[in-house]
């Protein structure tokens, strides 16, 4: 019997595995079009050109691989690193051209990439930097250039340094949600935005001390690079911090005003001696330079050094979800990358890069021990990036030597616990609920109630038990009587060079100067490049999609590209290493021990 109303199956090329292959088909046409268009050769005279703005992350984000996504992601510190130390010694590059704006980085990192400047213009090449509407840490980096040019019609704003810090404890309060916390010990400030309504002595002690820190590099720095004295700055940001191009070239702090147009123009003229036409263009941006060259850096060994980063929140796993926004390194991509680094005959030495405020006690616990057993067999240098603090300086202990720069920020040993209580919250909306225990404390940690009691005893000794290991460790490495490390412990944040002092760090150097000590460590000929092997290995864009295999290949390519669109069109700072912190304290649902940086610090 015929069913005439039955729906035929629908044929064609619209079905889940059909769609994912056409998709798949698309995206490798894709990227073959990409991997060929950036394979162009160099001129043999140009101007290397390099955007540096937004947020300046240590490693680019594994999303941004993915082809026909011509991303705005902002060029990550190693890149910049590396891409200034080729111009240094690359005869094709006739000048650098640095084109800021809107740069929000650590104070450490703009430091970093000062040096790098200068390390090319000790090479012999002229740098140049383009300032649009530029502040402070804009024009702090473009100090370092030769030259500064402020784009016509844009403005200089320099308003100083700020520290900022919210409080969410009124508003919760309304919400009906409250915290109880456990901290070691009084500088550990990072339970304060949850349990009161301004910050403590201790905190706001610690954070002048930073300010006065920075302010005085800022000024220190522009006064010898600017010829102006730092009195001088100072008044000027007091009367007059905002200023226009030609107010800001009549005093001196810039040295021309062009549109962008006009100095691209000016410069492929003196480049190639010709007018600027579509087919005589002497830029050839950061991109496609780095696709063009042998990268990370040009080897003159077989032997080789292994970078591995630990950038971001420390967590214990990465999630199962394809579609997390928010980055930072785990347990396993730690293991993975020291495993592989520990495999490799070639690899001699390991160079552990470290920007991380911490994160999950525990975790990073299990990253030193591991770390600690790499450093058995192959010798292992620590660098630090902008940040290495809590669970990020523990991780650090396993270091033979630790590098830092000396406005990193560095220290906060310490550690601290917040429990939510949403009782309030559940009474507001009439949220009842019916528990069925077997075990005294089964429901002692659940959101709906405080602890109290043994219960609350229990949580504070844990955080004091996990301290107490904290600095046993430092101890240990650092070679330091307990009092000793505790009297520098408690929470304490550190810059580089302070942290020296107290015996936390060895040396003051960035990067470059830790792959050198590896170098050495392992009896590699000075004279020579190793060849450099960067951990994490950065997927392909094929990589990317096929991991998770939990979820479908058509869902994992939608989830994607919508981190992807996320990065894109959500301001950068939006995602930032405390977003897992957060993550981990108002959605999980549990207790966690954190081992972590009680705040950010940038220039802005």
């Amino acid at each position: 019997m015929n069913n005439t109303n039955t729906p035929k199956k629908k044929r064609g090329c619209f079905r889940n595995g059909c769609l994912a292959f056409i998709i798949i088909f698309i995206l490798f046409c894709g990227g073959m079009f990409w991997a060929l268009r950036s394979s162009h050769s160099l001129p043999d005279r140009f101007v290397l050109c390099i955007p540096l703005g937004g947020t300046i992350s240590e490693t680019r984000h594994e999303s941004s691989s993915l082809p026909f996504f011509s991303s705005r992601e902002s060029l990550s510190l190693q890149e910049i690193l590396f891409i200034l130390d080729h111009a240094a010694t690359d005869e094709r590059i006739k000048e650098v051209l640095l084109d800021i704006g809107g740069l929000q980085a650590t104070p450490a990192k703009i430091a970093e990439i000062r040096q790098a400047v200068e390390h090319a213009r000790r090479g012999g090449k002229k740098v140049t930097a383009l300032l649009h509407s530029a502040e402070d840490n804009d024009y702090l980096l473009a100090a370092a250039c030769d030259s500064i040019i402020i784009e016509r019609g844009g403005f200089l704003l320099l308003d100083g340094l700020k520290a900022e810090t919210l409080f969410y404890t009124t508003p919760f309060g309304k919400l009906g949600v409250s915290f109880q916390a456990a901290q070691w010990k009084k500088y550990k400030s990072g339970i304060e935005p949850f349990l009161l309504t301004g910050s403590s002595k201790e905190s706001l002690e610690e954070i002048n001390v930073l300010l006065d820190e920075v302010f005085d590099d800022y000024l220190g720095y522009l006064s010898k690079r600017r010829g102006i004295t730092r009195d001088a700055l100072t008044s000027l940001m007091n009367s007059e911090p905002l200023m226009s191009a030609g107010r800001a070239k009549e005093l001196k702090l810039v040295d021309g005003i062009a549109s962008s147009w006009e100095l691209q123009r000016s410069l492929t003229k003196k480049i190639t001696g010709k007018d600027l036409t579509s087919d005589n263009d002497a830029y050839v941006r950061a991109a496609q330079y780095r696709s063009a060259v042998e990268w990370p850096l040009k080897a003159e060994s077989d032997e080789s050094i292994a970078v591995v980063t630990l950038s971001g929140m420390i967590v214990r796993s990465a999630g199962s979800g394809a579609g997390e926004v928010s980055e930072g390194i785990d347990v396993e991509t730690l293991r993975n990358s020291l495993d592989s680094a520990l495999e490799n005959n070639k690899v001699k030495a390991i160079v552990l890069r470290i920007d991380s405020p911490g994160g999950d006690a525990l975790a990073s616990s299990d990253m030193l021990q591991m770390l600690d057993a790499a450093a058995k067999r192959k010798p292992l240098v620590v660098s630090m990036s902008g940040v290495a603090a809590s669970g990020g300086y523990m991780a650090a202990l396993a270091g033979k030597t630790i590098y830092a720069e000396p406005l990193t920020i560095t220290g906060s040993i310490g550690v601290y616990a917040l429990k939510p209580n949403i009782k309030g919250l559940a009474e507001k909306i009439g949220l009842g609920r019916t528990v069925v225990t077997r075990g005294r404390y089964a429901d002692a940690n659940t959101l709906f109630k405080p602890l109290e009691g043994d219960a609350y005893n229990k949580f504070v000794a844990a955080a004091g038990e996990v301290y107490y290991d904290f600095i046993g460790k430092v101890a240990a490495s650092r070679k330091m009587r307990i009092a000793q490390v505790d009297s520098v412990a408690g929470g304490r944040v550190w810059t580089g060079s302070r942290a020296m002092k107290a015996g936390l760090v060895d040396r003051m150097g960035g990067l470059f100067d830790a792959i050198h000590a590896a170098q050495l460590l392992a009896k590699i000929d000075p004279a020579k490049h190793p060849k450099l092997v960067l951990y994490p290995v950065q997927k392909a864009w094929w990589e990317f999609l096929r991991q998770g295999s939990d979820t479908g290949l058509a869902e994992r390519i939608s989830a994607a590209i919508k981190k992807q669109l996320l990065h894109e069109f959500i301001p950068e700072h939006q995602f930032s290493t405390m977003e897992a912190y957060y993550e981990m304290l108002m959605v999980s649902g549990q207790l966690h021990m954190l081992a972590v940086m009680p705040c950010e610090i940038t220039i802005r």
